[in-house]
C-alpha cells in the first residue's frame, strides 16, 4: 500500500509541475507573438507538456474510481 501512495504522490507532483511548464510556454507564444510573426515551431511548444498533463489528469480522473472497485465497494 506504500508504494501506491508513493506513486500517487509522484503523479501528482509531476502534473503540478508540468502545468508550471504549460503555463510558461503559453506565456512564451503569446510573447513571442506580441513580438512579431513568431517561428511555426513555436505554436507546437505546449502540446508536449498538454498531452502529458492529459495523462496524468486522466490517471488522477480515475483513480478514485478504481481504487472503488478494487475494494469491493459497489457505486
Amino acid at each position: 500500500m506504500e508504494a501506491s501512495l508513493n506513486w500517487n504522490k509522484l503523479i501528482r507532483q509531476t502534473h503540478r509541475w508540468l502545468a508550471i511548464a504549460f503555463t510558461l510556454t503559453v506565456i512564451t507564444d503569446f510573447l513571442a507573438l506580441a513580438m512579431g510573426t513568431p517561428p511555426q515551431w513555436i505554436f507546437y511548444l505546449p502540446l508536449p507538456p498538454l498531452f502529458l498533463l492529459m495523462f496524468s489528469g486522466l490517471y488522477m480522473f480515475f483513480l478514485p474510481y478504481v481504487a472503488r472497485r478494487r475494494a469491493g465497494v459497489a457505486s
